[in-house]
């Protein structure tokens, strides 16, 4: 198996013999470990009430502890964000070599609405680069049908000569070995345009950034030059990705309280990684370099996360050397938002089990770490940790948290149930789990510093529905974080691939309301 053949595993499937039984090993992995988790406590509160006990107390002590470390994180990346949203990125290029610098922006798309698109596009439009220096990809698909066509036809009158490029793809349906999906539409539509302009062109490879965004994304003004600053000031800019802040605002004054909750957790979750850069990979819309995208073949066309696995990609190809730059600056996408509240509720939780389903990259970099004799070992077990804990914590530490400190007492038996533990033990966790939600405090101040103006049509009293909606964090990690984490995770296990969903983009007027 060649460099580039080992890059491309998307399953077992692609493996025989001995690589493939280690490689399902790997993928069922994860899900044992989560499962033996919470079957080992409930067993543990019967067998041994004492110890589970004690363990639940360490435990939510050692939650709490994180939780206040996480809220520091939090709290330093919003100031840092707030700051570098005012900062003249433009100015700041001055004594850069930038004029040769092309922006090519990839913007997949299956049957979203015109206005979701156009907004994408209006977005780039009123950006400060120049405009003769972006290469626009409409990446549409095939299978969409005729309707994308006409749909295409009228983008492409609307907005072709606004750019210096702009090009729209047909991804092909049914191609052998592939997933239908935002990396195999992606990959198909950044190849035409690398033959079509880059090429034809001569433009270096060098010379290009390739921003992969989803179609709801709307970029900030001074992206561009925010992420060339970093580009061409990073210490190894072909080795590295950047990864901007996902703030879901485009929609959030229409969206249910249940969708602003989950969107938002997920930007808080974005801001806190980004403190801690040797633990950030590659999230929905991100940067990297045209050269880094040829040289490990493009994004992987048989997997339905894309947008993370291509930052492994770069790890295993560039031997460990390779890393996410946190930009510490926004774009704005769209909250889910369905034409229900139940439909909001049930595309919510098929989009957080799309993400969960990253847990497929652990096979991939448990075999490659394996495979990968050059990568220092020390990395290796630092990767392998980080991203074992990470989907260990999402599926398993809800749970924990809110029903393991009530097993002993149920399960202990009356022995257990006459001891000073067992009468402390739920004090002892409310009080606990009392100083946690202190940092809830944190995070409706800085979800209100990124709301946009209210519209006309909400009155002042949508402004307490914003605060409110806190108090149903318990509940959204644990049906909107640790149920899908572990349906993904199970899945695994049993071998039930899940393929790829698009997010249906439904734009509800305020008027409406």
């Amino acid at each position: 198996m060649t460099k580039r053949d080992y890059l491309r595993i998307g399953s077992h499937k692609d493996l025989e013999g001995g690589d493939r039984h280690l490689y399902r090993f790997f993928e069922m992995a994860p899900g044992i470990l989560s499962w033996g988790t919470l079957i080992g406590i409930v067993l543990l509160s019967w067998l041994w009430p004492i110890g589970a006990a004690v363990f639940v107390l360490l435990f939510s002590l050692s939650w709490v502890i994180r939780a206040f470390y996480l809220m520091a994180h939090l709290r330093s990346n919003w100031l840092q964000l707030r700051h570098f949203e005012k900062v003249d990125w433009k100015r700041r290029m001055k004594n850069l070599k930038w004029h040769s610098i092309y922006q090519l922006v990839v913007l997949p798309t299956y049957n979203e609405p015109d206005e979701v698109i156009m907004d994408a596009l209006e977005s780039l439009m009123h950006t400060q680069w120049p405009r003769e220096r972006f290469i626009v990809l409409l990446a549409m698909e095939e299978r969409a049908g005729e309707e994308a066509r006409a749909r295409a036809e009228r983008i492409k009158t609307r907005f072709a000569h606004e750019f210096g490029s702009f090009l729209v793809t047909f991804h092909p349906k049914d191609l052998p070995g592939e997933m239908p999906g935002k990396g195999s539409n992606a990959s198909y539509a950044l190849k035409k345009a690398t033959e079509k302009i880059i090429d034809a062109k001569g433009i270096s490879y060098e010379d290009v950034i390739v921003s992969s965004f989803d179609i709801d994304t709307q970029v900030y003004p001074g992206y561009f030059y925010c992420v060339s600053y970093h580009f061409l000031t990073a210490e190894k800019p072909y080795r590295s990705s950047f990864q901007p802040v996902p703030l879901y605002n485009n929609n959030i004054w229409s969206a249910p309280f249940l969708s602003r909750v989950v969107a938002t957790s997920n930007t808080f979750w974005q801001m806190m990684e980004q403190e801690r850069p040797e633990r950030l990979v590659t999230f929905s819309s991100h940067s990297m370099s045209l050269k880094m995208l040829v040289e490990v073949g493009y994004w992987q066309t048989n997997i339905v996360s894309e947008d993370s696995r291509i930052f492994w990609n770069g790890f295993l190809y560039y031997d460990g050397d390779y890393r996410v730059v946190p930009l510490l600056y926004p774009v704005s996408m769209d909250a889910n938002v369905g034409k229900s509240f139940w439909q909001t509720a049930k595309q919510v939780y098929r989009q957080q089990r799309r993400w969960m389903w990253g847990a497929e990259n652990i096979p991939y970099l448990l075999y490659g770490c394996i495979k990968n004799k050059k990568i220092p070992w020390q990395k290796k077990a630092y990767a392998i940790f980080i991203q074992v804990e990470g989907f260990w914590s999402l599926a398993t530490n809800p749970p924990l948290l809110l029903f393991a400190g009530w097993l002993p007492i149920f399960l202990g038996g009356e022995l257990f149930n006459t001891t000073l533990l067992s009468y402390n033990l739920p004090r002892l966790l409310q009080f606990l789990m009392s100083s946690a939600l202190l940092g809830l405090i944190l995070l409706v101040i800085v979800s209100f510093s990124f709301l946009p103006p209210r519209p006309k049509g909400k009155s002042v009293f949508a402004f307490l529905g914003q605060i409110v909606q806190w108090i149903f964090v318990p509940i959204t990690i644990l049906l909107f974080g640790s149920v899908p984490g572990l349906e993904t995770q199970t899945r695994l296990i049993f071998n039930k691939p899940l393929g790829f969903w698009v997010t249906p983009k439904y734009r509800k007027k305020i008027t409406e309301q």
